[in-house]
């Protein structure tokens, strides 16, 4: 991963020519979501649908799907293994702004984290075997303390979601509606 700053739509219309590719409307669009995404947040392909749907944006699933593996693979988003069985994405930051994960499996509640140590011997290895470093993740997946007191695995509800992640969730959000 460069130090450069993040991607804008010039650059990755640059990027995507020079591989002779092109800039489309879509591709710009789905650009623009991951950009104006408050920081911690990630979407998967359904989740960036939706929002898209929201906005009156027609392009279909399968449109969603190819743009977000072209840009994951061109290292512009990361491609992320959370907690939930299906990917998201968020925008790759350059260094220093890279992150990591903790995901507690019950409840799929996301913390990020910073850890210089990682990145640095991921750097370090990347430069041994002569490789572009274009991304470098840990998820650390663990269960949050209350489902721990509630009796993980054994007395807890199946839909059952922490009160931290309920308290972040508007109650008219789908995600508070599902697990509740």
């Amino acid at each position: 991963m460069s130090k450069e700053s993040s991607y804008t739509a010039d650059s990755l219309k640059a990027e995507l020519n020079a591989r002779g590719w092109r800039m489309t409307p879509q591709r710009e669009k789905i650009l623009q979501i991951f950009q104006n995404l408050p920081k911690g947040n990630h979407l998967s392909a359904e989740e960036l649908s939706n929002l898209l749907e929201e906005r009156a944006e027609a392009i279909s699933l399968s449109t969603i799907y190819r743009t977000l593996k072209l840009m994951a693979r061109m290292g512009i988003l990361r491609e992320l293994e959370l907690a939930e069985g299906h990917k998201h994405y968020e925008l790759n930051q350059p260094y220093p702004y890279h992150h990591h994960h903790l995901v507690c499996i019950q409840c799929n509640k996301t913390i990020e984290f910073k850890d210089e140590s990682f990145f640095k011997q991921s750097l370090k290895q990347c430069q041994k075997e002569g490789l572009q470093l274009i991304d470098c993740q840990l998820t650390v997946m663990g269960i949050c303390p209350e489902a721990l007191r509630m009796g993980w695995p054994y007395t807890i509800p199946s839909k059952w979601c922490c009160t931290r992640v309920r308290a972040a969730i508007e109650p008219s959000d789908d995600l508070w509606m599902r697990n509740n």
